[in-house]
């Protein structure tokens, strides 16, 4: 990952010699040769990635020589900076700490000459060849590109291929009666498509009707029994933190009062040992001959221990046919191909072993090949991949899977492997936010600015690119179509982290603690990594007191919230005080860490407590590009000039956030996020300064919002937020009287969610005249009265409508109300009598949960009306989703 290090070095120095020049003042020459430096290494680096010979092993040398002396300058001139910025009360420590970092300079600088005068060389000698037309990929030159042209997300739909008889056959034996709980076990190698059929079963209509309670549950190589009781038991209730505070045992008495009657499937999807499921088979009563669990497993053991009266169903592989309309609907999105590569193809999915994520895996790397240029140059990139794979066809499976990953892998952008890799940093089956996964790349400097395009969207643009080549799975979608968040397969996870550990690469190493005595790697060995992510035994981490001056980066996802005692609170600080990138939701701190302040270098930071203030020295913060604050607290007051936090993008706070009232200092151009503000900060200067907004969110009071100008200034602002919380007093006593007018809100709004703010229904007029509105999410008593009748001519653009929580009974409204709507989605809706039948002539999706019976059946009524209407011609994707939670039907 050289060129992603020497961009972020490029970008940083120009962010020095530009804002903090006095810093680095008697180094600024040497600074400047060495930006120079850097461009030609940049460009080396291109050329080497585009053009050099692949096994060219002394490039690959000179490759990593560069990664390692750019680290070095790196972290040497970010020692000077944080030793120059610090109090003078810590520069003693400090410059013990980093060793006189300034020495170290003309040292990088001569080190720098003799890397120039190697790539000079390589230059002279012609050691580039022209792989525009000889690239054994099919080109690199064009697979270094990302298409400048903003599209609609891709949204992958999942090609289930074959399987039809094994879905078939899962089914009966999960509909058949039993005389106790019953269990079946799905067993099969890895990437052969388990968790794949079992997601086809669970959505099965047959499944849907038999048992209305239907919970699926990871459980992976690592995991937690009572992390999967408590996500079990979150289909039955709320998990409050009196749940929370129970000891396991406790926890399996509630599961099991929950599971002991009534009909239930839970899915278990990835269980590795006997040992796990014999850890968790007490919270299942075996007594209730209706319940039924479903284990997916590589490990046939699993199966037998889980139930030895019952054989394993093995999965079979794909057959030769299933394998071939596989690769083609990954490919060309639809059984039709072009006749010529058939017989390509077919060789292909030979070769892949007919196993369906190498299929999947390989289809994304043929996908820019589908349509692109004549028929001659679409054979030859088949013909070359079929070279690459049939050089694997011998390899054991798993081997031959690592092998076809690496393939693809290669032939990624070099600008998005390292965003690839870094996604093995997250924990086994974790659902990855994706804001947060882009925020972070951006924070690594894994993005570099393209013009017209922001640098959010172009990470939008790396993660598209992707999925679309099958390396990154769509998990779930917001409504607007944007995707919240993802996953990766078990396999590719094992790849990006073999890959990112290794010697040459050095990306980032997970530290494990398999024997629950030592970790490994050993704590000692910290201070060689770069970027380092703990998931389990957090605290015994922390305890041992790492160090890791190198450590740019520290993530820790445990599944378990983590406590840090007061004696640890500065442990993260002090070990890896060059620290760029810290998510740290999993730690709980008891106080404001105020060493963490000293972090100058910080650019993405998550804190998580009951934080009720953020101190002034926050604002030291200089280079924090997303702040997010997890607090239990109903409001935050931040004591700093966050003005003066010049690169900030993204705020998210979930409290009431007071700002500290300033006049003279200039900032928030770069802000994009804001949530949540108290209405009180709210004010005219605030809405001057934060014109690029696209993001904001406002809680508190909101009538006082009423009468302050500026909301409408936010010509950006893409969605907004109004909770109203008049804390002490109860909503319904501070409730809005009115909405204001149309012309007040912003212009391109495209999303608004109201909470709480008790309007009448006739006000859903004023919101009906926003032309840009796509997306209305009502909540919490947002709208109540007993009837609601749509007027005319409004939501003209509406294609999503949440309603929660109102005691509405009567709701009038025909197709022409809402022309594009596509989803609704109504929850807590216990009084409405019935959905308006006018929706059938726009609705795709109809969710629905804790309505009435009659509204269920009206649900029932409108899905019949629209399949009538669609008719047998409607395609797969387009067909009409009915959602209806168990106990509603």
């Amino acid at each position: 990952m050289a060129d992603a290090a020497v961009q972020f070095l490029l970008d940083n120095l120009k962010q020095l010699l530009l804002y903090r020049g006095h810093l680095i003042l008697n180094s600024t020459g040497q600074l400047e040769s060495l930006e120079n430096d850097l461009r030609f290494f940049k460009a080396f680096l291109e050329d080497s990635t585009k053009k050099r010979k692949r096994d060219d092993e002394a490039l690959r040398e000179l490759v990593r020589q560069i990664r390692d002396l750019v680290y070095e300058a790196e972290d040497t001139i970010d020692a000077c900076v944080a030793l120059e910025a610090s109090e003078s009360k810590l520069k003693n420590l400090l410059r013990k700490a980093f060793n006189n970092p300034a020495a170290n300079l003309p040292k990088i600088a001569n080190d720098f000459d003799k890397i120039g005068k190697k790539i000079t060389s390589i230059y002279d000698s012609n050691d580039f060849i022209d792989f525009a037309s000889a690239d054994t990929d099919g080109g690199a030159s064009e697979d270094n590109k990302i298409p400048m042209e903003k599209k609609d997300p891709l949204i992958r739909q999942e090609n289930i291929v074959g399987f039809e008889d094994e879905a078939d056959t899962i089914i009966k034996y999960l509909t058949e009666e039993s005389e106790e709980l019953d269990v079946i076990t799905i067993i099969g190698m890895p990437g052969l498509g388990k968790t794949t059929l079992a997601g086809k079963i669970i959505r099965d209509q047959r499944i849907q009707y038999e048992f209305p309670t239907r919970i699926w549950v990871y459980v992976s190589q690592e995991f937690r029994k009572r992390d999967v009781f408590l996500s079990i038991l979150s289909h039955f209730m709320k998990i409050t933190d009196e749940i929370r505070r129970k000891n396991d045992q406790e926890i399996v008495e509630l599961l099991v009062e929950n599971l002991e009657r009534g009909k239930f499937l839970i899915v278990m999807d990835d269980v590795w040992t006997a040992v796990a499921w014999k850890e968790l088979q007490d919270a299942f009563p075996k007594a209730n001959n209706m319940g039924k669990i479903l284990i997916t497993s590589r490990n046939e053991e699993v199966a037998w221990q889980a139930n030895r009266d019952r054989e394993p169903h093995k999965l079979r592989s794909l057959t030769p046919d299933e394998s071939w309309l596989l690769l083609r609907l990954e490919v060309f999105g639809k059984p039709e191909y072009p006749p010529e590569l058939e017989v390509l193809g077919k060789l292909i999915v030979k070769q892949c072993g007919f196993l369906p994520l190498a299929i999947v895996v390989i289809g994304g790397t043929l996908v820019k090949k589908a349509l692109a240029g004549d028929m001659s140059a679409r054979k030859n990139a088949w013909e070359k991949v079929s070279e690459r794979v049939s050089k694997y066809l011998n390899e054991d499976p798993d081997e031959r899977m690592k092998k076809i990953i690496s393939l693809s892998y290669n032939k990624l952008p070099y600008n998005v492997r390292p965003c690839f890799l870094y996604l093995g940093m997250f924990p086994e089956d974790f659902e990855i936010p994706v804001k947060r996964l882009t925020l972070m790349w951006i924070a690594e400097g894994f993005i570099q600015q393209k013009p017209g395009i922001s640098l959010e969207g172009t990470a939008q643009d790396y993660l598209e690119d992707l999925i679309k080549r099958n390396l990154v799975m769509v998990d779930k979608v917001s409504p607007d179509g944007k995707i919240k968040t993802c996953r990766i397969h078990d396999m590719l996870r094992d790849f990006c982290k073999n890959e990112a550990g290794n010697t040459r690469e050095n990306f980032f190493q997970e530290m494990k603690m398999p024997t629950g005595a030592t970790f490994e790697p050993s704590i000692p060995e910290v201070k060689n990594f770069r970027r380092l992510c703990i998931h389990s035994n957090v605290v015994s981490f922390i305890s041992a007191k790492p160090s890791g001056p190198r450590v740019r980066s520290f993530l820790c996802l445990s599944k378990e919230e983590i406590t840090l005692l007061p004696e640890n609170i500065s442990t993260i600080p002090v070990a890896f005080k060059l620290l760029r990138v810290l998510e740290g939701k999993s730690f709980k701190f008891t106080k404001f860490p105020s060493d963490l302040t000293n972090l100058i270098h910080l650019r993405y930071l998550v804190l998580s407590s009951n934080f009720k203030v953020l101190p002034d020295s926050i604002s030291k913060l200089w280079n924090i590009q997303t702040l997010i604050v997890d607090t239990t607290s109903r409001a935050l007051d931040i004591k700093a000039d966050i003005w003066k936090m010049i690169q900030l993008r993204h705020l998210k706070i979930n409290a009431s956030t007071s700002l500290l009232k300033t006049s003279k200092t200039n900032g928030g151009e770069k802000l994009q996020t804001f949530g949540t503000i108290s209405p009180q900060s709210c004010t005219e200067d605030f809405f001057d300064r934060v014109r690029g907004l696209k993001k904001l969110g406002i809680r508190g009071q909101i009538d006082t919002l009423l009468d302050v100008k500026g909301l409408e200034k936010l010509d950006n602002l893409d969605k907004l937020k109004l909770m109203n919380d008049p804390f002490p007093f109860p909503p319904s006593e501070r409730k809005l009287s009115q909405l204001p007018q149309p012309y007040k809100f912003p212009q391109k709004l495209r999303s608004l969610t109201l909470s709480a703010t008790f309007l009448d229904w006739s006000h859903m007029a004023t919101l009906g005249k926003l032309d840009t509105l796509e997306v209305l999410k009502l909540k919490d008593n947002a709208f109540v009265g007993r009837s609601w009748e749509a007027a005319d001519g409004g939501f003209r653009h509406l294609e999503f409508l949440h309603v929660e929580r109102t005691d509405l009974v009567v709701w009038v409204a025909s197709g022409h109300h809402f022309p594009r709507l596509r989803c609704l989605v109504l929850r807590n809706c216990e009084w409405l009598g019935e959905i308006p039948i006018g929706l059938a002539d726009s609705l795709q999706k109809l969710d629905l949960k804790r309505v009435s019976k009659s509204a269920s059946c009206s649900a029932r009524k409108i899905e019949e009306t629209i399949k009538l209407k669609q008719g047998a011609e409607v395609s797969k994707r387009n067909q009409f989703k009915l959602c209806i939670a168990p106990g509603d039907e």
